[in-house]
């Protein structure tokens, strides 16, 4: 018997047809990719409907291992694992006799930030919240002995999600992976959510980016997002994508597009990055091919304005003083105030005003294309293509006209990655060296001053933006690296044209 498409009943609940207990994996892989830390999960159904099965792979796929044990807490009542995305807690009711076993068994007292998959739910209704997945299994022998529906809801505020777990689902059958498991990937410090989708033998990677909607306006009517030019939907992606693989680059292929709902289906170029170890450290020859990538791309005419799909166009913004002080002055509001040192009035303006100053030579720099995120992060190694098609480059919405210094200092002061300061004069001399042999008129000791600019600028902003990460978004993993920006901070202030920008943040940025 042929599997038949999941149905989609309305917007918040969907079910899979399921021939037989080994064809769950696909609804597994969707929830299991959609799943986010305190979540709670009722798996609801008869005996034999296969509820067990359904946790269980549920559980080896968080976990990244298809032999990861699990056994049945049909008797212990509660299990837990710690997975790498968060704990989940595994519980079976069949047996609960009284309510009043679960206080014995810890039931209340899981770890902040689990998720609770619950089987037979319905014993214990007490228990379930109001805001939850609920995944109900049910038996059909009238279509074959093993067939079955699983059903998937998303009821009190996991309703939205729920959406858009079946927006994505609607996606990948439109575009004909009916058949395709979608398992969850790390992302970045955004709001854009990646799934790896496996079809078979072949691999493809979902771009799930929603419009993002305006926040708070912060200056003259204006949100952050738009004083930052901030990418509000995947046509920058789409466009910059096309464009950068018409001109040689690796960057993915399109595959499909949903322009409206923010859902891209692209190539996957893999996993391997330019760093290696444990810690990650830098890959010279890798980081040779980056800096070399950059330099054939700065020399470059690139056009401004850019097709997406027919009759659809997209410009560029430009890297202006409003943007580039907007990123600033997150440290002002973010990283100062974390260790108590909120800057007076005084002293913002003239911070402000430094800034203003120092960007001058910034602003009068040709412009070029700003990727705005060329780091080890969003640099994939593929040895199997030459040239400049050696790297894979992702994560480049965002992407600006400005100046060329502002990549390179984003690649070799990486603030996930230590690269040592003799490492960085290497590399900036061998992109120096590029650019000077097609153009003499390169202004290397300006270029200079324009990185270490940029440099601290740059380093001002992550600084700014991983405490916010931390206290805004409950994301503490970004602290870790506040040293290693703040070392990077220090090296580029030693920029004889940097001294009175130095003098203000020796007097008022402390060390993390």
């Amino acid at each position: 018997m042929l599997e038949r498409k999941p149905l989609m009943i309305d917007d918040s609940t969907f079910t899979y047809a399921v021939p037989k207990e080994e064809s769950l994996l696909q609804a597994v892989g969707d929830l299991a990719a959609a799943l986010q830390p305190g979540d709670f999960v009722s798996l609801i159904g008869d005996l034999g409907t296969g509820k067990t099965t359904f946790a269980r792979s549920l559980i080896r796929q968080l976990a990244g291992d298809q032999q990861f044990e699990v056994p049945s807490p049909t008797f212990t009542l509660v299990q837990s694992y710690a997975l790498p995305r968060f704990t989940i807690t595994h519980a079976d009711f069949y047996r609960l006799t009284d309510a009043g076993e679960l206080t014995e068994l810890g039931f209340d007292d899981q770890p902040a930030g689990s998720v609770m998959l619950l089987e037979w739910a319905e014993r214990a209704p007490q228990v379930l919240p109001e805001d939850r997945w609920d995944v109900s299994f049910s038996l059909l022998p009238e279509q074959g002995s093993e067939f079955r529906e699983v059903r998937i809801s998303g009821l009190g505020k996991h309703e939205a999600r729920a959406r858009r777990l079946a927006a994505r689902r609607r996606f990948l059958n439109e575009s004909g992976y009916t058949r395709s498991v979608a398992e969850h990937l790390a992302g970045d410090a955004s709001t854009r959510f990646y799934e790896r989708v496996r079809v078979g033998e072949r691999s493809l990677i979902l771009m799930d980016a929603p419009r993002r909607p305006d926040g708070p306006p912060v200056r003259n009517g204006k949100p952050y997002s738009a004083i930052a030019h901030l990418a509000e939907d995947v046509k920058p992606f789409v466009a910059i994508a096309q464009t950068l693989r018409g001109l040689g680059f690796s960057a993915p292929r399109v595959l499909a597009a949903d322009l409206a709902e923010g859902l891209v289906l692209l190539e996957d170029l893999g996993s391997e990055l330019v760093v290696a170890g444990n810690p990650p450290a830098p890959v010279p020859a890798r980081y040779e091919a980056a800096v070399h990538i950059l330099a054939t791309l700065h020399k470059l005419r690139l056009p401004a304005k850019l097709p997406v799909a027919p009759h659809v166009d997209y410009e560029l913004p430009t890297y202006d003083t409003d943007a580039f002080l907007i990123e600033c002055e997150l440290l002002l509001d973010w990283y100062l105030p974390r260790y108590g040192t909120s800057p007076s009035d005084d002293a913002r303006n003239d911070f402000v005003g430094l800034w203003r100053e120092t960007l001058w030579p910034v602003l009068a720099q040709p412009k070029t294309w700003v990727l705005r995120d060329y780091h080890s992060p969003n640099l994939i190694w593929l040895p199997e293509r030459r040239g400049i098609g050696c790297l894979g480059l992702i994560d480049f919405q965002d992407a600006l006209l400005g100046p060329a210094a502002y990549d390179l200092a984003s690649l070799l002061q990486d603030a996930r990655v230590d690269v040592p300061e003799r490492l960085e004069l290497d590399l900036i001399g061998r992109y120096v060296r590029a650019r000077t042999v097609s153009d003499q008129s390169f202004d290397v000791p300006q270029f200079a001053q324009v990185y270490s600019t940029l440099a601290v600028q740059r380093a001002s902003k992550i600084l700014g933006i991983f405490t916010r990460l931390d206290q805004r978004d409950g994301k503490p993993q970004y602290l870790r690296h506040l040293p290693r920006v703040f070392g990077y901070l220090q090296r580029s202030l030693r920029h004889p044209a940097l001294s009175r920008l130095a003098a203000w943040y020796e007097q008022h940025v402390p060390a993390p």
